[in-house]
């Protein structure tokens, strides 16, 4: 029964898959590539598992590995959520428990048996697999959005845990809970992670969008920026702002900046959109706010008023000011002046 689970998930599996690519186009390259990547190590999972493997009983398939399935999973939710159009190479960091779990596994093949330094290592990594989980979780109830990602954590968390509360147990030599043994916690992961694509593939059909963000049409398709370009284009905004500090000028437009540095205003806006991920106002604005920060904490500008600090870092007026400091900051500038007042007397004390 179990294998012809497997074999309907996998025939499943690519057919997702292949509708994906045939609409690839279509939708934001992070997110689209990070399903693709979680489709794909289900699949693996599903296939080559140890204890339920399709082709050949009782086979090791490192890659095999479910946890695999859950940075991506971790990776997908990620992009999901701040819907960014381009993937940052820092979070490849997330998959280091990935590749320390194939050491891990890699040197216990090697060996022939497993040792006790192995089996503590696998266990360390594997609650960073659950961490990832728990994170989801929490983040989802927190923002309260997107509960349809609970319906394929939950499962896996709380097998996630039984199992390795197991295994812990175990290596104390203590008495483990029956109904999360191995060969049961493996094939009951199977059963979720075919459900899981049923899930997906009603997604796919009936609400698309729900499922994989759209991305949308850009107006700089048919830029003629190169690599260099982008770069020394880049190079100049950010030395503008950081070593000319031209947002302090309250009349700065893109107009006038483009001016200044002698670049076409399109090609400003379009490295500010596309490269930086942040429109014109809101880039000027950062700085405005840091240099608004650094003169607050300044006792040389103890005696001006926010307003008046807010004036001369390029704030033309009282309400942009307000609005824009509680958009970065989270709070408002006197609240955070009341912050600084009482770390001072804190420290003082």
């Amino acid at each position: 029964m179990l294998k012809t689970v497997q074999i309907i998930a996998v025939i499943q599996g690519v057919f997702i898959l292949l509708v994906l690519f045939h609409k690839g186009s279509k939708y934001k390259t992070p997110t689209f590539w990070l399903f693709v990547g979680s489709i794909i190590s289900i699949l693996l999972f599903i296939i080559g598992d140890d204890s339920n493997n399709l082709f050949q009983e009782g086979a090791d398939w490192l890659l095999s590995d479910s946890t695999l399935f859950i940075t991506f999973l971790l990776l997908f939710f990620k992009y999901y959520k701040t819907e960014k159009t381009h993937f940052n190479k820092k979070d490849l960091l997330f998959f280091l428990p990935n590749i320390l779990y194939f050491i891990m596994e890699s040197i216990e093949l090697y060996q022939g048996e497993e040792t006790m330094f192995v089996e503590a290592a696998e266990e360390l990594i594997d609650f960073a697999f659950l961490g990832y989980l728990v994170y989801i979780i929490f983040d989802l109830f927190k923002n309260k959005s997107k509960y349809w990602i609970l319906y394929l954590t939950i499962p896996i968390v709380l097998l996630m845990g039984f199992n390795y509360f197991n295994e812990v147990t175990e290596l104390a030599e203590y008495k483990t809970i029956a109904v999360s043994e191995s060969v049961q916690y493996q094939s009951y992961l199977l059963l979720i992670y075919a459900f899981l694509f049923y899930s997906m593939t009603y997604y796919l059909i009936i609400w698309p969008k729900e499922l994989l963000p759209i991305s949308k049409p850009t107006k700089y398709k048919g830029s003629k920026l190169n690599k260099e370009q982008v770069k020394n284009y880049k190079t100049a905004l950010l030395d503008a702002m950081q070593r000319k500090a031209l947002y302090r000028d309250q009349k700065l437009s893109i107009h006038k900046l483009s001016q200044e540095l002698g670049i076409p205003r399109q090609y400003i806006s379009e490295v500010l959109n596309l490269h930086l991920e942040k429109s014109f106002q809101d880039f000027v604005n950062e700085y405005r706010v840091e240099a608004f920060v650094k003169n607050l904490e300044n006792e040389q500008h103890g005696h001006f008023t926010l307003l008046g600090i807010a004036t001369e870092v390029g704030f033309s007026s009282k309400s942009t000011f307000n609005a824009t400091f509680k958009k970065i900051k989270g709070i408002t500038p006197t609240q955070f002046k009341n912050s600084i007042a009482e770390k001072k007397r804190i420290g003082a004390e």
